[in-house]
């Protein structure tokens, strides 16, 4: 039998277990899919502790992406084949040798990308680019700063924002992220410890204000961030890990600048074609090279506690991936 990480309560990565899980039948519209890679990121360990602003239902297999090979599709299944390699995002249920899922979930990899890339693609890129696009709206020559340039997100918007004709500003920790983001397309890389952190990326754009911030990090870098953006900036908060951050309501009066959200889930579930058309797009772009997932490191399933914990402590230029079989 497949075998899956699983708890009954939520809590940290030792809680779950590796346990075999009887296969259940198909419905007319779900596919198995033979998982082979699943990425995993900081918001997967977040909501395996139960600590995301979401819980999901109890018992609970973590996991938001991953790639595989079909093995067995439903009755009403016309787009995909036993055999085919495909790529799939869901609410859980990723960190397993097999996943059924809805076949809306499920999309063919591009050639040229390998299952462990497919593996950590669809939820950071699709992330970066309903920012970006359709919240930020960037613009060809305007500047991007992105906060935690090195991480998942981060990374997906560097490339994204670089693809939309942007100069982009990637803000880093560690001198091994920043050669990361500069790799992925950065024009300037900063240290985002620095003291004289905002007179580096004032620097970078030329003594100018930023256009959009991209905000993965949350905490005390908000504040400053929010500070670099000139008149009629966005500031894209896509996530918190480094708390929730409070923000002086008299900032965007004086900019004339906006506070953005960015709810990737909530935006597949309220506009789902939007969303479809989103990810196809990425794709496309993914399967010509324009984008294209850095990996760090990748764990055995049995590994998984460890995989977890590098991934939650946020040290790694790159993705974190669980390798099956």
């Amino acid at each position: 039998m497949p075998r899956a990480v699983i708890a009954e309560a939520f809590g940290p990565p030792e809680s779950y277990a590796l346990r075999e899980l009887a296969p259940r039948a198909l419905g007319p519209q779900e596919v198995r899919v033979a998982v082979r890679a699943a990425g995993i990121s900081y918001v997967d360990v977040l909501t395996a502790a139960g600590q995301y602003q979401v819980k999901p239902p109890l018992p609970f297999v973590p996991g938001s992406e991953a790639a595989g090979v079909v093995s067995e599709v439903g009755s009403e299944v016309t787009a995909l084949s036993p055999g085919d390699r495909v790529v799939a995002s869901g609410w859980g249920g990723m960190f397993a040798e097999e996943a059924v899922l809805h076949q809306r979930t499920v999309r063919p990899i591009p050639d040229g990308m390998d299952l462990i890339e497919a593996a950590v693609f669809p939820v950071s890129y699709a992330t970066a680019w309903h920012a970006l696009v359709d919240r930020g709206q960037v613009r060809p020559g305007e500047a991007v700063l992105v906060l935690g340039a090195g991480g998942a997100t981060g990374y997906a918007a560097v490339q994204v924002a670089k693809h939309l004709g942007a100069r982009v500003i990637a803000s880093a920790s560690s001198e091994a992220k920043r050669a990361l983001a500069l790799a992925g397309g950065a024009d300037v890389a900063v240290e985002a410890r620095a003291e004289d952190w905002r007179d580096q990326v004032k620097a970078a754009n030329g003594g100018k204000p930023v256009d959009v911030v991209f905000d993965p990090v949350g905490g005390d870098a908000t504040d400053p961030a929010f500070r670099c953006l000139g008149w009629g900036g966005r500031h894209l908060v896509i996530g918190f890990p480094g708390g929730i951050a409070a923000l002086r309501t008299n900032l965007p009066l004086l900019k004339g600048a906006a506070l953005v959200g960015v709810d990737i889930r909530q935006f597949g579930e309220i506009e789902p074609d939007k969303a479809n058309a989103n990810r196809e797009e990425t794709f496309r772009l993914a399967a010509t090279g324009v984008l294209k997932p850095a990996i760090a490191r990748t764990y055995a399933l049995a590994d998984y506690a460890a995989a977890m914990t590098d991934a939650a402590s946020g040290q790694s230029a790159g993705r974190i991936v669980l390798t099956m079989g």
